[in-house]
């Protein structure tokens, strides 16, 4: 499907506390999608830790995906940090490659959706 169908979104912005991030399975996507709230603005990665070829999940329980402070993203498997608004790694093994992004786009009823890419090159 392409954006702007009826393709429930992932949450509301609302079920996001500020500084939040919770992990969401997307279909056509093998791993979940990490989103984080920052204020109104959010930001899409995949979770998936590119210390690893092929990545590997972050977190280490459900929706754990910050660290302590709640100021970066954290693979919880390697002690890796990920700057949440760029996602590049800033401490760990995989340090200065980064996470991938996930566009997202918040409908006019606070749905958070992901954009979807092209048919054919989802993975």
């Amino acid at each position: 499907m392409s954006p702007g169908t009826d393709d429930p979104p992932l949450c509301r912005l609302d079920d996001l506390a500020q500084g939040e991030a919770r992990g969401f399975d997307v279909p056509g996507l093998r791993a979940k999608v990490i989103v984080v709230r920052r204020g109104d603005t959010v930001r899409g990665w995949r979770d998936l830790c590119p210390h690893y070829a092929g990545g590997t999940p972050m977190a280490w329980k459900r929706d754990a995906y910050l660290n302590g402070a709640r100021t970066y993203l954290a693979c919880h498997a390697h002690g890796a940090w990920f700057d949440i608004d760029t996602g590049v790694c800033v401490q760990g093994p995989c340090l200065g490659k980064r996470l991938t992004r996930v566009p997202l786009r918040i409908d006019d009823k606070g749905g958070i959706h992901p954009e979807r890419p092209p048919r054919g090159r989802e993975t």
